[in-house]
């Protein structure tokens, strides 16, 4: 069990780490490379020389580890809650007792036409949110990865009826999901798909080919676990595609925190660092007097 995990190594993770770390808190930052780390020169960090996204990241995983937190480099594709928080990966899930949610705002894009127009009408972004509503029918998540397989697996003793859509992407999965979608024998459909199309609700897909399927749900799971998607589950709220949070970076969810560019505002590596020490701080204060 960790007192303090966060789930993502950028600049807001890694200072929320310095100030649960340093306060004696046993502490795990979880994610893969910062987008960051592939960032040019950065000038316009107070304090700092000119260095590469990638030194300054360096610098600070340095650091944080220096204070005794272990970094992970795993993707984070579920947040469970229960009386303490369950962070699922790939490769194991980790218990926490305070959650700093820094992962920043990456979400890829299917440009898939009809997908934003049938949103909450048979397109959605979380099975356990709203997979219920489908009992019985047909569904497909759209994904190519762990983090699909996993949406998949939420279907069990909902709906027996379900495919996987990759659109066009190939498969990125490790051993266990490989073996959960043979095991289940889930349909996967490799094509890429044009247009979703429907009356007032989603009722089919149409690919490139001309093929159609008809398809009442469509679960979007595609490339990793953003913050919205982690928000969704948790039940925390957005102002559009950002985790609304207080003066002390808590969200409406009791022991759950944000920081940096998945709060919307000034996308600067400052503004970053300074959330995520308030992030921090306060993730500190809740486990301590909890």
């Amino acid at each position: 069990m960790y007192d303090v995990v966060i789930i993502g190594r950028g600049p807001a993770g890694l200072s929320a780490s310095l100030y649960t770390a340093r306060g004696g808190l046993k502490t795990v930052i979880v994610g893969k490379e910062s987008p960051l780390s592939k960032g040019g020169r950065i000038e316009n960090y107070c304090c700092s020389e000119p260095m590469s996204g990638e030194q300054l990241i360096d610098i600070g995983v340095q650091q944080a580890r220096s204070f005794g937190v272990d970094i992970l480099d795993q993707e984070v594709i579920d947040i469970k809650r229960s009386n303490s928080f369950e962070v699922v990966t790939s490769d194991n899930t980790y218990q926490a007792k305070a959650i700093v949610i820094a992962t920043g705002k990456s979400r890829k894009k299917t440009n898939i036409e009809g997908v934003e127009s049938f949103e909450t009408k048979g397109v959605h972004y979380c099975v356990t949110c709203d997979g219920f509503f489908y009992s019985g029918k047909r569904v497909g998540v759209l994904g190519y990865n762990d983090y699909a397989v996993h949406e998949i697996m939420e279907f069990e003793g909902i709906s027996e009826d379900v495919t996987l859509y990759t659109n066009g992407e190939k498969l990125e999965l490790d051993q266990e999901s490989n073996k959960y979608l043979q095991d289940k024998g889930i349909k996967i459909n490799k094509k890429r798909i044009k247009r979703l199309d429907g009356a007032q609700a989603l009722e089919r897909l149409v690919f490139e080919d001309g093929q159609v399927e008809e398809i009442d749900g469509l679960f979007v799971a595609y490339g990793s676990a953003s913050s919205v998607d982690f928000a969704r589950k948790l039940g925390i709220l957005l102002d559009d595609d950002n985790i609304i949070v207080d003066e002390n970076q808590s969200t409406n969810v009791e022991g759950v925190f944000a920081a940096g560019d998945c709060t919307g505002g000034m996308m600067q590596v400052a503004a970053a660092v300074g959330q995520g020490a308030a992030a921090g701080q306060n993730a500190k204060a809740f486990v301590l007097n909890n």
